[in-house]
Protein backbone atom coordinates (compact mmCIF):
# COMPACT_ATOMS: atom_id res chain seq x y z
CA UNK A 1 0.00 0.00 0.00
CA UNK A 2 1.47 3.46 -0.90
CA UNK A 3 1.77 6.28 1.51
CA UNK A 4 -1.16 7.85 0.23
CA UNK A 5 -3.24 5.14 0.77
CA UNK A 6 -2.03 4.46 4.00
CA UNK A 7 -2.99 7.82 5.49
CA UNK A 8 -6.33 7.14 3.77
CA UNK A 9 -7.29 4.22 5.56
CA UNK A 10 -6.18 5.64 8.78
CA UNK A 11 -8.05 8.46 8.55
CA UNK A 12 -10.67 6.45 7.75
CA UNK A 13 -10.45 4.14 10.22
CA UNK A 14 -10.10 6.67 12.62
CA UNK A 15 -13.54 7.96 12.09
CA UNK A 16 -14.96 5.20 12.12
CA UNK A 17 -13.62 4.32 15.51
CA UNK A 18 -15.83 6.98 17.02
CA UNK A 19 -18.96 6.53 14.69
CA UNK A 20 -19.13 2.92 16.25
CA UNK A 21 -19.11 4.11 19.64
CA UNK A 22 -15.70 2.24 20.41
CA UNK A 23 -14.05 5.60 21.80
CA UNK A 24 -15.27 9.66 22.18
CA UNK A 25 -13.11 12.37 21.35
CA UNK A 26 -9.49 11.91 21.98
CA UNK A 27 -8.97 8.45 23.72
CA UNK A 28 -7.59 5.98 21.88
CA UNK A 29 -4.43 5.99 18.94
CA UNK A 30 -3.93 3.48 15.82
CA UNK A 31 -1.21 3.28 14.24
CA UNK A 32 0.16 1.40 10.48
CA UNK A 33 3.48 -0.01 10.18
CA UNK A 34 5.38 2.64 7.14
CA UNK A 35 8.54 1.20 6.04
CA UNK A 36 10.97 1.08 9.01
CA UNK A 37 8.59 2.74 11.15
CA UNK A 38 5.25 3.43 12.05
CA UNK A 39 2.50 6.25 11.07
CA UNK A 40 0.63 7.16 14.40
CA UNK A 41 -1.99 9.41 15.54
CA UNK A 42 -0.92 12.13 16.74
CA UNK A 43 -1.19 13.64 20.51
CA UNK A 44 -4.46 15.01 21.69
CA UNK A 45 -6.05 13.91 17.95
CA UNK A 46 -10.06 14.73 17.42
CA UNK A 47 -10.86 11.57 15.70
CA UNK A 48 -14.22 13.01 14.91
CA UNK A 49 -12.37 15.54 12.61
CA UNK A 50 -9.32 14.03 11.98
CA UNK A 51 -7.43 14.05 8.96
CA UNK A 52 -4.11 12.79 7.27
CA UNK A 53 -2.07 15.72 8.87
CA UNK A 54 -2.90 14.50 12.71
CA UNK A 55 -0.52 11.48 11.78
CA UNK A 56 3.16 11.52 12.80
CA UNK A 57 5.74 9.45 10.96
CA UNK A 58 8.29 8.00 13.71
CA UNK A 59 10.48 5.36 14.33
CA UNK A 60 10.38 2.61 16.92
CA UNK A 61 11.93 4.63 19.20
CA UNK A 62 9.54 7.69 18.84
CA UNK A 63 11.61 10.14 16.88
CA UNK A 64 8.82 11.71 14.60
CA UNK A 65 8.74 14.05 11.81
CA UNK A 66 7.16 17.25 11.75
CA UNK A 67 5.87 19.64 14.11
CA UNK A 68 3.36 17.46 16.08
CA UNK A 69 3.75 14.72 18.57
CA UNK A 70 3.12 11.37 18.44
CA UNK A 71 0.51 9.45 20.68
CA UNK A 72 1.93 9.24 24.19
CA UNK A 73 0.93 5.51 23.50
CA UNK A 74 3.30 5.34 20.70
CA UNK A 75 5.75 2.67 22.72
CA UNK A 76 3.58 0.24 22.96
CA UNK A 77 2.87 0.03 19.41
CA UNK A 78 5.98 -0.15 18.83
CA UNK A 79 6.95 -3.00 21.55
CA UNK A 80 4.08 -4.68 19.04
CA UNK A 81 5.81 -4.71 15.58
CA UNK A 82 8.99 -4.87 17.30
CA UNK A 83 7.38 -8.37 18.66
CA UNK A 84 5.10 -9.08 15.87
CA UNK A 85 6.41 -9.00 12.07
CA UNK A 86 2.69 -9.78 10.94
CA UNK A 87 1.67 -6.87 12.51
CA UNK A 88 0.70 -4.17 9.80
CA UNK A 89 -1.63 -2.06 12.16
CA UNK A 90 -2.64 -1.14 15.76
CA UNK A 91 -5.76 -0.10 17.01
CA UNK A 92 -6.15 1.01 20.52
CA UNK A 93 -9.40 2.20 22.18
CA UNK A 94 -11.39 2.54 25.60
CA UNK A 95 -14.39 0.83 24.16
CA UNK A 96 -17.26 0.85 27.55
CA UNK A 97 -17.19 -2.89 27.84
CA UNK A 98 -13.63 -3.76 27.24
CA UNK A 99 -12.58 -0.91 29.49
CA UNK A 100 -15.33 -2.20 31.94
CA UNK A 101 -13.38 -5.67 32.48
CA UNK A 102 -10.22 -3.99 31.88
CA UNK A 103 -10.98 -2.10 35.30
CA UNK A 104 -12.08 -5.45 36.91
CA UNK A 105 -8.45 -6.90 35.87
CA UNK A 106 -11.04 -9.64 34.49
CA UNK A 107 -9.73 -11.50 30.94
CA UNK A 108 -12.27 -13.01 29.04
CA UNK A 109 -12.59 -16.41 29.01
CA UNK A 110 -13.49 -18.79 26.41
CA UNK A 111 -17.41 -18.74 27.57
CA UNK A 112 -17.99 -18.38 23.59
CA UNK A 113 -16.03 -20.14 20.52
CA UNK A 114 -16.29 -16.32 19.08
CA UNK A 115 -13.35 -15.62 21.55
CA UNK A 116 -11.10 -17.44 19.48
CA UNK A 117 -11.53 -14.49 17.16
CA UNK A 118 -8.02 -12.78 18.90
CA UNK A 119 -6.23 -16.10 18.11
CA UNK A 120 -6.21 -17.96 21.18
CA UNK A 121 -8.22 -19.71 24.09
CA UNK A 122 -8.69 -16.50 25.61
CA UNK A 123 -8.31 -12.82 25.62
CA UNK A 124 -5.82 -11.98 28.38
CA UNK A 125 -5.90 -8.54 30.82
CA UNK A 126 -2.35 -7.02 30.88
CA UNK A 127 -1.53 -5.57 34.29
CA UNK A 128 -1.69 -1.64 35.16
CA UNK A 129 1.34 0.09 33.75
CA UNK A 130 0.55 4.06 34.00
CA UNK A 131 -0.22 5.32 30.09
CA UNK A 132 2.87 6.00 27.89
CA UNK A 133 5.47 4.19 29.77
CA UNK A 134 8.09 1.50 28.85
CA UNK A 135 6.31 -0.58 31.53
CA UNK A 136 3.08 -0.48 29.64
CA UNK A 137 4.93 -1.14 26.20
CA UNK A 138 6.08 -4.45 27.98
CA UNK A 139 3.22 -5.59 29.46
CA UNK A 140 1.10 -4.89 26.10
CA UNK A 141 3.80 -6.82 24.14
CA UNK A 142 3.82 -9.96 26.64
CA UNK A 143 -0.11 -10.24 26.50
CA UNK A 144 -0.15 -9.87 22.36
CA UNK A 145 3.14 -12.20 22.16
CA UNK A 146 0.45 -15.08 21.22
CA UNK A 147 -2.50 -13.23 21.17
CA UNK A 148 -4.12 -10.70 18.62
CA UNK A 149 -6.45 -8.34 21.02
CA UNK A 150 -6.37 -7.92 25.08
CA UNK A 151 -7.63 -6.20 27.67
CA UNK A 152 -5.32 -3.21 29.53
CA UNK A 153 -6.13 -3.23 32.98
CA UNK A 154 -8.14 -0.08 34.62
CA UNK A 155 -7.22 1.05 30.94
CA UNK A 156 -9.50 -0.55 27.49
CA UNK A 157 -8.24 -2.86 24.89
CA UNK A 158 -5.49 -3.19 22.01
CA UNK A 159 -6.54 -4.95 19.04
CA UNK A 160 -3.73 -5.77 16.10
CA UNK A 161 -4.12 -7.19 12.32
CA UNK A 162 -2.40 -7.09 9.41
CA UNK A 163 -4.67 -4.30 7.74
CA UNK A 164 -6.29 -1.02 9.46
CA UNK A 165 -10.22 -2.21 8.63
CA UNK A 166 -8.85 -5.59 10.00
CA UNK A 167 -7.73 -4.42 13.19
CA UNK A 168 -10.36 -2.26 13.54
CA UNK A 169 -13.10 -4.94 12.90
CA UNK A 170 -10.98 -7.30 15.77
CA UNK A 171 -11.12 -4.13 18.39
CA UNK A 172 -15.34 -4.42 17.61
CA UNK A 173 -15.58 -8.28 17.78
CA UNK A 174 -13.73 -8.15 21.24
CA UNK A 175 -15.91 -5.22 22.34
CA UNK A 176 -19.24 -7.18 22.07
CA UNK A 177 -17.70 -10.14 23.28
CA UNK A 178 -17.03 -8.50 26.20
CA UNK A 179 -20.21 -6.81 26.49
CA UNK A 180 -21.77 -10.48 26.10
CA UNK A 181 -19.76 -11.76 28.83
CA UNK A 182 -20.46 -9.17 31.34
CA UNK A 183 -23.69 -9.31 30.58
CA UNK A 184 -23.76 -12.54 31.32
CA UNK A 185 -21.95 -12.60 34.44
CA UNK A 186 -25.19 -10.27 35.74
CA UNK A 187 -27.03 -13.50 35.53
CA UNK A 188 -24.53 -15.69 37.15
CA UNK A 189 -20.68 -17.66 35.84
CA UNK A 190 -21.16 -18.41 31.75
CA UNK A 191 -20.39 -22.10 31.69
CA UNK A 192 -16.95 -22.11 29.60
CA UNK A 193 -15.66 -23.93 26.05
CA UNK A 194 -13.29 -27.09 26.82
CA UNK A 195 -9.72 -26.27 25.53
CA UNK A 196 -10.35 -28.97 22.82
CA UNK A 197 -13.40 -26.88 21.65
CA UNK A 198 -11.76 -24.14 21.39
CA UNK A 199 -8.92 -25.80 19.36
CA UNK A 200 -11.09 -26.68 17.08
CA UNK A 201 -12.64 -22.78 16.58
CA UNK A 202 -9.27 -21.56 16.46
CA UNK A 203 -8.90 -23.97 12.95
CA UNK A 204 -11.64 -23.62 11.85
CA UNK A 205 -10.85 -19.66 12.47
CA UNK A 206 -7.75 -19.90 10.30
CA UNK A 207 -9.88 -20.90 7.26
CA UNK A 208 -12.45 -18.11 7.71
CA UNK A 209 -10.02 -15.17 8.07
CA UNK A 210 -7.73 -16.34 4.69
CA UNK A 211 -11.10 -16.51 2.85
CA UNK A 212 -12.60 -13.00 4.04
CA UNK A 213 -8.55 -11.41 3.33
CA UNK A 214 -9.21 -13.27 -0.22
CA UNK A 215 -12.43 -11.69 -0.98
CA UNK A 216 -11.45 -8.33 0.19
CA UNK A 217 -13.51 -8.18 3.58
CA UNK A 218 -10.39 -7.02 5.27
Amino acid sequence: MDASSQYRALVETAREINRRGLNQGRSGNLSARHGDGMLISASGSQFDTIDAADFVETDFDGNGRGARRPSSEWAFHAAIYRQRPDAASVVHVHSPWATTLACLRRPIPPFHYMVAVAGGRDIPCAPYATFGTDALAEHVAEALRNRNACLLANHGQVALADTVSGALELAMEVELLARCYGQALSLGEPALLTDQEMDEALQRFRGYWRNARDHGAL
